[in-house]
């Protein structure tokens, strides 16, 4: 299927979901951390979790695409044992972080709920702690990582048509543009004093995403290593 692969897009395509995804994680890389850099720029990390959650999608694309670039490297057979254990590795680790997640905003958002309910100390905390939810800046986030991944999925076509047969790795990539746009979607919809709730929610619902595709990949990656020691 690579044979004739047109490289140089397949590259981009790669360099460009890498930084999509270091961008949702808030990497330094492209923070401009430091005592230049105290007001808020164009990515710099969001508050909450619902624009890191998407990190744990993106990082399965990654994961994914790095595979197929590798194939090009490693003999048949060589990859074929690679591909197995790596991806028993990644998706344990994806596993085990969506789980983590998951439960962290299902308590953090709980913990919201309780405050905000709860007149009046209570609701005076929330607004202390989380009503300055931080919109601009997830939404200038999510906007430059939507334009990102689907540059990368356009990069990803060009370099090679035959990737739109697969159907896993083009649900994969609908998967992760649509949870981008229900983290925007829940942030957007809302009262600002809200946005941190809504933005926990946004965080559950990706973890969930992410969770099931881990599963996928683990399920797939324990059959590809038992038929390669069999």
């Amino acid at each position: 299927m690579l044979d004739d692969l047109r490289k140089p897009f397949f590259i981009i395509a790669l360099v460009l979901i890498i930084i999509a995804t270091l961008l949702e994680m808030g990497s330094p890389l492209l923070i401009g951390l430091g005592e230049a850099a105290r007001e808020p720029v164009l990515g710099q990390q969001a508050d909450g979790y619902g624009v890191p959650s998407l990190a744990l999608l993106d990082s399965l694309l990654v994961f994914t695409v790095t595979l197929m670039g590798l194939s090009l490297l490693l003999p048949e057979r060589v990859h074929g044992r690679v591909q197995g254990l790596a991806t028993l590795i990644v998706s344990i680790i994806v596993l085990l972080a969506a789980i983590a997640l998951l439960f962290k905003a299902i308590l953090l958002v709980s913990l919201m709920l309780a405050l905000l309910l709860a007149p009046i100390f209570g609701t005076i905390a929330y607004f202390a702690m989380y009503a300055n939810f931080d919109r601009g800046t997830a939404a200038a986030v999510l906007s430059l990582a939507m334009l990102l991944k689907l540059g990368f999925a356009v990069c990803l076509a060009l370099a090679h048509q035959r990737f739109l047969e697969n159907k896993g790795l083009v649900l994969l990539v609908l998967t992760s543009l649509v949870a981008g746009l229900i983290v925007s979607f829940l942030h957007g919809f809302v009262p600002g004093f809200l946005a941190s709730i809504t933005d926990m929610i946004g965080a559950i619902i990706v973890a969930i995403l992410a969770l099931v595709w881990a599963i996928i990949f683990l399920v797939g990656s324990i059959i590809s290593v038992v038929k390669a020691i069999v």
